[in-house]
């Protein structure tokens, strides 16, 4: 009898210690999970808040000869997470892009009431001459900057914000051949492929489409935190 009960002694023993091992690993387990699932809603919650709350960006282009690569790629960045992108130009006839794109404007310069906006982007090519001296996309630029509003320009296009008096001691880039219309405006040139100074963003051509587009939605990100 003394021996059985040892025995049966031994194997309660021996099931309660498995027991708590199980318990011990089980909540390893369901700590792991929870982090993973905090860290993905987290992520998630992230995407959705730049959806709801930063979700309009205007681009402006020429009615002709905007560089198609400036314009296509960062608006696919922007729209494939969800930012709306509307477009404006000088006029509303169909706008044609130096290698073929085909665009129709939604509304006109005349038309933009900048507060309704997160972001303003001016697309660079030749035709972003048209606006160097234009009084709306000037009137555009500085409201832009006074409203707090991210401005983003590319290309040529950075001389319309330079002209605009907005790069007065801000760090810019654009296209080599206008650094002395950037240099002479007050800006600080730095000859990078993208840069940016608090809300402003240049880039120095197409080669830095992508890059441009996504460090737009960086700083867009940033403004929600």
């Amino acid at each position: 009898m003394v021996k059985r009960k040892r025995r049966f002694n031994w194997k309660i023993n021996v099931f309660l210690k498995s027991g708590v091992l199980i318990v011990f690993l089980f909540g390893l387990y369901s700590s792991a999970s929870c982090k993973q699932t905090v860290e993905v809603s987290s992520d998630v919650a992230k995407q959705e808040m730049v959806s709801e709350l930063e979700k309009k960006v205007l681009f402006i282009i020429a009615p002709a000869d905007f560089r198609d690569e400036e314009y296509l790629y960062p608006r696919e960045i922007l729209e494939e997470e969800g930012i709306n992108v509307s477009v404006a130009s000088k006029s509303l006839d169909e706008a044609c892009g130096m290698l073929g794109a085909r665009v129709e404007p939604d509304l006109l310069l005349s038309e933009v009431e900048v507060d309704e906006y997160d972001g303003i982007v001016f697309i660079g090519g030749i035709g972003a001459k048209l606006y160097w001296n234009d009084g709306e996309a000037l009137r555009i630029c500085q409201e832009a900057v006074s409203e707090g509003k991210i401005l983003a320009a590319i290309c040529i296009a950075p001389v319309i914000l330079a002209y605009a008096g907005v790069l007065e001691g801000v760090k810019a880039t654009v296209w080599p051949s206008e650094k002395d219309r950037l240099v002479k405006s007050g800006a600080i040139y730095t000859g990078k492929k993208v840069e940016v100074d608090g809300k402003i963003i240049t880039a120095n051509g197409p080669n830095a489409a992508s890059d441009f587009g996504n460090k737009i939605l960086e700083i867009l990100r940033e403004n929600l935190e």
